[in-house]
Formats: structure tokens, sequence, C-alpha cells
């Protein structure tokens, strides 16, 4: 289990080395560019086995318990030691994680992004994977620093050399903003630090801030909740996030909607929950003001860019939709109870798979008419998805009608149990400000419907014989090994949550519990 965790943050990291060596003979296909395709889809398959093969040897009995752990002094001048573990927190994420980087390696063998050298392409992407693995399986403050920030050069190289319209410009107001965002975080973790004497995340979590002043926990969650919240995105620092999108290639936007933003809703629970409690106290209804209105506000942006005649891109709208589902995940962790921080880990997969799967189908529509701009897809009647392309139109409304919470599907639970959490919030916290939260994020549940339901009718519907565009391709081979897992896991997630709940309550419960059980 040591072995298999930490092989699986390292191996992504030769993985990239090894796509920019020559191919060895009798190993390069029909070509040199197909070659390192295939090991791209080979060494994310390789990693999404072992960590199939994680969870299946974890003792699902006992999740709270940090687990596959690894602990080795690295640099003994400031305590810093390489120190992995995986608990019921965790572990879901890396799944997720590595899930979606093989879709998404498989997806580009078959329809690689115009750009510049598909081996620079596949070395990004693994770089990528390990600082998006590495994230959630560190247990040190600086190493979740710097696996915190591996992950933004090869993203910025993604969207400003892959991307389609106005790459550069998204690329750069990507970097910025959260480069900004990191280093005040860094100064927050830095003051963690030195401040208790250990960077050690377990060790910080067993003691529950009771090393740190009243003072210094409210200047540590103000400095690391400015720099997760970036990533998360949270509203109004989430202005990157739109242009971002909508520029990077598909895969691209399947990975940041997917991965990326999970990082920063991770941070907040493993780091300011157990170790700054009572800063996170002090914050908490302010951090549930800006969730709500985020929720509201990323509605209200998706239904605008809906409208007929807005021009609104359909990329465009899914990334202002994650700045409302986001909201909830929010929502769940500013509650500060179990039930609340347990949807918000639940909303965090299922918006991970649900998400990704639009942004897989949206790039598939934009493949085939050559823009995602609902006004020229939709036409005078409509894009009639259901009589030209019948299965690609069924999985969008899937997608649609399981973002907008129904039961039965994932998207429901995550946010139910956020609003349950708010509903009734730790103790100490203003109920009546939490009462306003609920009442603001169940109204931005009825937008959310609204705006997806105008989607699925603009772009599924109307009449087939109807404007010039009659012959799109309905699902390929490759796009149906892409979605379907997906969508599999989006109907079992919601069909039985305790898969899901199983693993990360008892978890939960210890980390609020100040480590103890």
């Amino acid at each position: 289990m040591q072995f298999l965790l930490a092989f699986i943050v390292a191996a992504p990291l030769l993985g990239s080395a090894a796509a920019l060596l020559p191919a060895p003979p009798g190993l390069k296909g029909k070509s040199p560019e197909q070659a390192v395709l295939r090991h791209g889809v080979t060494v994310t398959g390789v990693i999404l086995a072992a960590t199939v093969a994680l969870t299946l040897g974890f003792d699902h009995d006992a999740p709270s318990r940090i687990q596959a752990t690894t602990d080795i002094s690295w640099i003994q001048a400031l305590n810093v030691r390489i120190h992995l573990g995986v608990d019921g927190i965790s572990l879901p994420l890396l799944l997720m994680t590595a899930l979606l980087f093989f879709l998404c390696a498989l997806y580009s063998y078959f329809k690689l992004p115009a750009g510049p050298s598909p081996k620079a392409f596949v070395a990004l992407l693994l770089v990528l994977e390990s600082g998006t693995l590495a994230t959630f399986a560190v247990l040190d403050l600086l190493l979740f620093f710097l696996a915190f920030e591996m992950v933004l050069i090869p993203m910025y190289f993604l969207i400003a050399r892959w991307g389609g319209a106005q790459r550069q410009a998204a690329a750069w107001k990507f970097i910025l903003y959260t480069l900004l965002g990191s280093v005040v975080m860094l100064l927050g973790l830095l003051l963690i630090g030195v401040t208790a004497g250990t960077f050690d995340m377990v060790a910080l979590a067993s003691d529950n801030g009771r090393e740190l002043s009243h003072s210094t926990q409210i200047l540590a969650v103000l400095a690391i909740g400015i720099g997760l919240a970036v990533k998360t995105p949270m509203w109004p620092l989430h202005s990157w996030l739109p242009d971002a999108h909508t520029a990077a290639p598909t895969v691209g936007s399947v990975l940041l909607a997917g991965v990326l933003l999970k990082m920063g809703t991770y941070g907040f629970v493993r780091i300011l929950l157990p170790v700054t409690p009572d800063g996170m106290a002090t914050f908490a209804p302010y951090l549930g003001a800006f969730a709500a209105v985020g929720i509201v506000y990323g509605s209200l942006a998706c239904l605008a860019l809906a409208r007929k005649g807005n021009k609104g891109d359909l990329k465009r709208l899914i990334a202002y939709s994650s700045v409302g589902h986001m909201g909830f995940v929010l929502l769940g962790i500013a509650s500060m109870t179990p039930t609340g921080v347990n949807g918000a880990l639940f909303a965090n997969i299922a918006h991970g798979l649900i998400t990704g799967l639009l942004f897989f189908l949206v790039g598939a529509l934009k493949d085939r008419y050559g823009t995602a701009d609902l006004d020229t897809l939709a036409g005078a009647t409509g894009a009639a998805l259901y009589g030209r392309a019948p299965r690609l139109g069924a999985l969008l409304a899937f997608a649609a009608v399981a973002s907008l919470g129904l039961p039965g599907l994932a998207g429901f639970w995550g946010e139910m149990l956020a609003l349950f959490g708010a509903f009734d919030p730790a103790e100490g916290l203003s109920r009546p400000a939490f009462l306003t939260y609920v009442a603001v994020g169940a109204f931005g549940t009825l937008l959310t419907a609204a705006y997806l339901l105008i989607v699925v009718r603009r772009v599924c519907m109307g009449d087939p014989k109807a404007g010039p565009e009659l012959a799109v391709a309905d699902v390929q081979h490759y796009e149906f090994a892409a979605w379907t897992p997906l969508v599999a896991l989006t109907v079992l997630a919601g069909l039985w949550p305790a898969v899901l709940l199983g693993l990360t309550d008892p978890a939960v419960q210890k980390l609020l519990a100040g480590g103890n059980s």
C-alpha cells in the first residue's frame, strides 16, 4: 500500500519524462505521434489501475485512519517531511482524478486538439496528473503548496498552446490570478508551520488549533482562504474561470472543472477546518454569504447566456454553472457540521463527474458544428439533436438533468446535504444568517433547473429537417468509451450514495473532532 501510493504520485512524472524521449523501435505504430499518444493512454491507465488496487486494499472498516503512509525526512532545517497518506476524504478524489486523466488521454488519442507537438501535450498532461494526485495525497503543508503550484504551468501551456480563440489572454489571466492567490496562501501556511513548530498536517489536525492563538488563526484563515478561494473559485474571485474554460481545449476544460477546482475545496476541508477551527468559525458566516451569492450569480449568468439572441457560448455557460455548483460546496464547508462537510465532499465528486461529461459533450458539439455559440447551434427552430444525433442528444439531456440535481443521480445528494448542514450550522454560528443562505441556495436550484432546461430545449429539440445542418455524426466509438464510465458513476452515486458517504463520514467526524474518532 505504501508503494502503491508513492507510485501513483511519482509515476506520472516518470511517464512525462519518457514521453519526451524517442519511441523505441517497434512501438512507433503508424507514426511517432501515435506512439506518444498511446504512451499517454498507457501511463494514465496504469495509474488508474494502481489507484483501483489502492482502493481495493484500503481498509474500508477504518476510513478515518490515514493509510498507505510514507513519512521520510526531506528538509531537516525546516522540519519538512515527505509525508503521504490517504483516508476516506482523499481516496475518492484520488480515484476520480486518475479516472478523468485516463479518459482524457483516451479521448485525445483519437481527437488530439490542434496545436504543437503531441509529445509536449502528453508530457504536460502527465505533469498535471502528478501535481493533482500529489495534492490529494501529501500530508505536509509545504508539500501541499508545492503540489498545489505544480499544476499551474502545465495547465497554462495546455490553454495557451492548444486552446481556441483568445487563448493567450485566458491563459495569462488564469496563471496571474492563481499565482497571486498562492503567494498569499504560502504566507498563511508558513505562519501556521512556524507558530506550531510543525508542518505535519496530521499532527496539526490532531492538535485542533490549540497551539495557535485566535489572532494567528484569523490571519491564517484569511491568507490561506484567499488562495484556496481563487482556485475553487469563489465569487467574486471567479472571473478567470469562464475565460479559461472557453479558450481551453476539451480535455483541458474537463480536467480544470473535474479536478483542479477540487484542490481549493479540499484545502478548506483538509487544512482550515481541523487546523484553524476558531478562525474558520469567525469567517464561516462570510464564507457562507459569498457561497450563497455565488450560487445565484452563477445561475443568473447562465440564464443570460442561454437566452435567445445573447450569443451565449455553451462552454462559457457551463463554466459559470461551476461557480454556482461550487457555491454549494463552500456553503456545506461553511456550516462546519459533519452533514454539511459530507455534502460538500459528495458535491465535489458529483460535480467532477457531471461537469466533466458536460464539457466532453460540448466539445463534441463544437467539433461537429465548428462553434459552441448557442444561437448558431440552435438556429431558428433548435439544433434538433434528438432527431439528428439521438445518442448525443440523449447524453446531453442526461448530463443536464444530472447537473440540475435530479433525485436518483449524483448531483442531488451533495447539494441537498450541503443545504441540510447549513440549515442547522455548528454551535456558535448564526442560525438566522445560515437559514437565509439556505433560502438563497434553494432559489438557486430553481434557477439552475431553468437554464439547463432552456439549453436542452434549444440544443436537443427542434425540426431536424430545418436548416442546412442535416448531417450530424452521432456518438463515435471512442466517445462512447470515454463517456460511459462518467454516466455509470453518476447513476451509481445517485442510487447508492452510501458508497461515498461511508468513506467520507467517519473521516469527517474525526477531522472535526480534532483527530478523535
